[in-house]
């Protein structure tokens, strides 16, 4: 049996690369990927994408230091 590669889309939105350059995460031994109009939900409020990153509920938000 061979491991099928995930499918290289947005974690959040699900847009492709054929669509939007992706960014890839390796996170918990596995890639992922997310696109730049995601990567602020990733950075500032990780808690919106429960379920479609395991382990998101675990993630903080970065700080503010404005």
């Amino acid at each position: 049996m061979t491991d099928t590669p995930a499918p290289r889309t947005c974690l959040a939105c699900g847009t492709d690369d054929q669509q939007s350059p992706l960014i890839r995460l390796d996170y918990l031994g596995r890639a992922f990927w997310i696109c730049p109009q995601h990567l602020p939900v990733l950075i500032h409020d990780p808690a919106r994408l429960v379920g479609t990153l395991p382990g998101a509920e675990r993630l903080r938000p970065a700080d503010h230091h404005d």
